[in-house]
C-alpha cells in the first residue's frame, strides 16, 4: 500500500477500529537507515497496535532498520516479500525476492537478532514461472526457521515479467486453497491470508482455514467497514458507530496537521469512500475530492462534507 496508508490513514483507520494491527506503507531500509526519520517513521501514540513494513535485501541493512523502527516504538516488523511494483523491482526487494528464499531467511535471522518485537514476513504464493507449491513452501520454512513470528500470503502468484503493478492486482486467479495447504501442513505457526478480501463476512470465513485475515484495498477504499471489525473480531459490543464524534476528531487532528504547515488534503483523501453506498456519500466524496484540496482550506470543510450524509434516511431504508 505505498503512498496510500500513511501516518494520516492509519490516525484515521485507529478510529475505527482500537483492535486492529495497522500496517505502514512499506519503507525501504536505506531510507530508514539514512533519510528523514521523523517524516518516515513517526506516527501519532494512538496508531497502536501499528507495524512497521520494511523493504530491502541486505540483511545487514534489514536489521538495523529494524533497530531503529523498536526504537520508534513500533509494535512489529514486517519484511514485504510480496510487492510486485516496478520501483521495489529496480531495488531487488519485494516479490523478486521469493526466487532467493534462503536470502529472505538470512534477512528474517537478522532482523530477530536485532530486536525483541516481533518480526513477520508478507509474501506471494510464487512468482512468475515458480509453481507454488514448493515455492511457498521453501520460503515459509526459511523463513520459519529463521525465527519469523508469522507469514501472510497474498493468495496470489506476482507476475514480474509482462504485468503491471495494477494488473498483479487481478491476474491470475487467487487461491486460497494454497494458502489453507500450507496452514494445514504448519499447525503451530501463525499463517494469515491475504488478497480480494472485500467485506468482514469473507475475512470470517477464512479465519475457519487461517490464523489472520488482511483487508488492503477494501479496508482503504470502504474504511466504513472497519468500524465493525472489534465487534466482529474481538468480542467488542455491538453497536452503532458514532461518526460523528469520529469526524469531530479528524476535523481536531487535521487543525492540527494545518498549523503544522501541512494541508487538509493531506488528511481527507484517505477518508473520501468513508460513508461508500449511504445517501449524501457521492456529496461527501465531491467535496473532500474538490473544496479540501484547495489551498487554505480547513477542517471546517470536513465538517461541511459530513452534513451531506443523510443518516436518517438510510436508517429508514434498512
Amino acid at each position: 500500500m505505498m503512498d496510500w496508508t500513511d501516518r494520516h490513514c492509519r490516525f484515521f483507520h485507529r478510529q475505527l477500529t482500537r483492535r486492529a494491527l495497522l500496517y505502514t506503507e512499506m519503507v525501504v531500509a536505506d531510507a530508514v537507515i539514512h533519510g528523514a526519520r521523523e517524516r518516515l517513521l513517526g506516527f501519532d501514540a494512538t496508531e497502536h497496535p501499528v507495524a512497521l513494513q520494511l523493504g530491502g535485501s541486505d540483511p545487514q541493512k534489514l536489521a538495523e532498520a529494524a533497530r531503529i523502527g523498536e526504537a520508534f516504538g513500533y509494535d512489529e516488523i514486517n519484511l514485504n516479500v510480496g510487492c510486485p511494483s516496478d520501483r521495489v523491482q529496480s531495488g531487488t526487494f519485494g516479490a523478486c525476492l521469493m526466487k532467493v528464499p534462503d536470502l529472505v531467511a538470512d534477512s528474517v535471522a537478522a532482523m530477530k537478532g536485532a530486536v525483541k518485537i516481533p518480526v513477520t514476513v508478507k509474501c506471494r504464493i510464487g512468482v512468475d514461472g515458480q509453481d507454488p507449491e514448493p515455492a511457498l513452501d521453501a520460503l515459509a520454512d526459511g523463513v520459519f526457521s529463521a525465527g519469523a513470528d508469522a507469514l501472510w500470503v497474498h493468495a496470489r502468484k506476482a507476475w514480474l515479467e509482462g504485468l503491471s503493478p495494477k494488473e498483479n492486482r487481478d491476474i491470475p486467479p487467487l487461491d486460497y486453497g494454497r494458502v489453507y495447504r500450507l496452514k494445514a501442513g504448519k499447525p503451530n505457526k501463525f499463517i494469515g491470508i491475504n488478497g480480494g478480501i472485500q467485506s468482514l463476512e469473507e475475512a470470517a470465513r477464512h479465519l475457519d482455514h487461517v490464523d489472520g485475515a488482511m483487508l488492503g484495498r477494501a479496508a482503504y477504499h470502504t474504511p466504513g467497514i472497519l468500524a465493525g471489525v472489534d465487534a466482529a473480531f474481538y468480542g467488542d459490543e455491538p453497536g452503532a458507530f458514532d461518526f460523528a464524534a469520529l469526524i469531530d476528531t479528524m476535523a481536531d487532528y487535521a487543525a492540527r496537521h494545518i498549523e503544522q504547515g501541512g494541508r487538509l488534503g493531506h488528511v481527507t483523501r484517505h477518508m473520501v469512500g468513508l460513508f461508500h453506498g449511504l445517501p449524501g456519500a457521492r456529496r461527501f466524496r465531491q467535496i473532500l475530492s474538490t473544496d479540501a484540496t484547495k489551498p487554505g482550506a480547513g477542517p471546517d470543510v470536513l465538517k461541511v462534507a459530513f452534513a451531506a450524509v443523510d443518516f436518517d434516511r438510510a436508517e429508514q431504508a434498512a
